[in-house]
């Protein structure tokens, strides 16, 4: 139906708008899920903040992504349905936190943002863009856990940053052995 609206579309082209539209509503299904669950798990509130923290993260930071679809499925409900009840229940001392805050900084400074062989980030102006997104988006997490005193709070914060600095981070690539800075596999002309 695409490619008789849009003749000029080539594969790729629409390789691209299939991988989306299968992202969303993966995303769309997954989201509506995990939410119910967490309702009947009593933690829909937590999980609905520790979703809108790490996708602040994630939003500019990017990062792995299951490669099968049951994979997503195990590890966002075991994320977005457990770490809720840490988060909930555990008082980090101020140590532990400034050690998760600079460690992810560290981080979030060298690898952010980290690409997907379905999503290369060719364009080295937008990984700058989003490279220093993902560090202020960080630099507010980081300054939000030392002026709230809210422990589930500050506990949200250092488990976005901890999740997003993961999936960033090129050891994990290595573990599921996957590409990683697969940016540099293009050759783009030095006006982009």
């Amino acid at each position: 139906m695409v490619k008789e609206i849009y003749p000029d579309y080539d594969e790729d082209k629409l390789d691209e708008i299939r991988y989306g539209l299968e992202a969303t509503y993966l995303s769309i299904t997954k989201l509506v899920v995990i939410l119910f669950a967490s309702f009947l798990l009593g933690i829909f509130t937590e999980s609905v903040i520790l979703l809108v923290l790490f996708n602040f993260l994630r939003l500019t930071g990017f990062g792995l992504h299951a490669t099968k679809s049951w994979m997503c499925w195990v590890s966002s409900s075991i994320t977005f349905l457990l770490v809720p009840f840490f988060c909930k229940s555990l008082v980090l001392p101020n140590y532990l936190l400034v050690a998760i805050s600079v460690v992810c900084m560290i981080n979030f400074i060298l690898y952010a943002p980290a690409d997907t062989v379905k999503r290369p980030l060719i364009h080295k102006k937008r990984r700058i863009f989003y490279k220093i997104c993902t560090v202020l988006i960080a630099s507010i997490y980081i300054a939000l856990i030392f002026i709230t005193k809210d422990t589930f709070l500050q506990n949200s914060l250092a488990s976005a940053m901890l999740i997003e600095g993961a999936l960033i981070n090129p050891y994990i690539y290595i573990l599921f052995n996957l590409p990683y800075n697969n940016y540099k596999n293009y050759v783009i002309s030095a006006s982009k």
